[in-house]
């Protein structure tokens, strides 16, 4: 669940079997432990009979909350509902690993936003098979890895990306415009814990210069969608999309410039939205709870 800590603010993710009495138990439970609720959104999804739900919550008195005892002390409720859940402390800085190839605009956009606070992110390294955005990484003070990519060395790189998620503790890698197709051990691997980013044009135009593809079938929408990695390619659960509108004024420079500004909203969205517990798996789709 989370390592022991004081906190000042803490949030609860759940979702379980959809029967009477759990948003009682929640509050019951937090009421005892003198806690306020401060935020809370839930979702009763009445085709699976699940339900969803999200709390954020402080203390009542200056002592903090211990969510270590909290996680502890929450369990039997847990079992009793069937929960699949989460207890963490809001502060918590998610550690990441975010891989590109040589397009800079989503790392640029990620690191930047960090920077300044948009995202509460502890980036442990920018990962790359290529080794043109060292210096960008290097501006951010970031640590940069090259792990070259071919057919001969792909098992390789991968096992070594594996070593550094599991000697680094990294909860979310990123993939930001990182153009390698991974492998379904790799994906199973990291189930749940991998953000990818595409255009939304898929599958109507696949391969290489996609917006191009666009600007030639006279397309009035483009965009992006944020997902999970699944080894089904491209096709995970959606946590997260963007469009805008285009038209026939415009050149296939400008549909790729407005593709990137829409890859990079999408994303920087699915990754804010993700550290901070408001993304759930319902099957194949993602609750989002606001």
């Amino acid at each position: 669940m989370t390592t022991p800590s004081t906190a000042r603010s803490a949030v609860l993710t759940l979702s379980c079997p959809d029967v009477p009495g759990i948003v009682h138990a929640v509050t019951g439970f937090l009421v005892e432990h003198d806690a306020t609720i401060t935020q809370s959104s839930q979702f009763d999804d009445l085709e699976s009979c699940n339900f969803f739900m999200r709390v954020q919550f402080a203390p009542t008195t200056d002592a903090g909350l211990d969510v270590a005892a909290l996680c502890q002390a929450f369990e039997p409720v847990a079992q009793k509902f069937g929960m699949t859940w989460r207890l963490e402390d809001t502060s918590h800085r998610e550690r990441v690993i975010i891989m590109v190839s040589k397009f800079a605009h989503c790392l640029n956009d990620l690191l930047f936003r960090n920077s300044v606070g948009d995202l509460n992110l502890d980036v442990v390294a920018v990962v790359s098979n290529h080794p043109d955005l060292k210096p960008l990484a290097d501006h951010y003070g970031v640590p940069f890895k090259h792990i070259p990519v071919t057919k001969d060395t792909k098992d390789a790189a991968e096992a070594e990306l594996l070593d550094m998620v599991r000697e680094q503790n990294v909860e979310l890698v990123i993939l930001a415009r990182y153009m390698q197709i991974l492998s379904d051990n790799l994906c199973r691997q990291l189930a749940g814990h991998a953000i990818n980013i595409h255009h939304s044009m898929l599958p109507a135009f696949k391969g290489a210069k996609p917006y191009h593809q666009a600007h030639d079938r006279g397309v009035k929408f483009i965009g992006a969608t944020a997902h999970y990695v699944t080894a089904d390619l491209d096709e995970g659960p959606i946590i997260e999309q963007d469009i805008q509108r285009v038209d026939h004024s415009m050149d296939a420079d400008t549909f790729v410039a407005r593709g990137r500004e829409s890859e990079c909203r999408a994303l920087a969205r699915a990754v804010r939205w993700h550290t901070e517990n408001r993304v759930q798996l319902n099957g194949n789709r993602t609750v989002v709870l606001q």
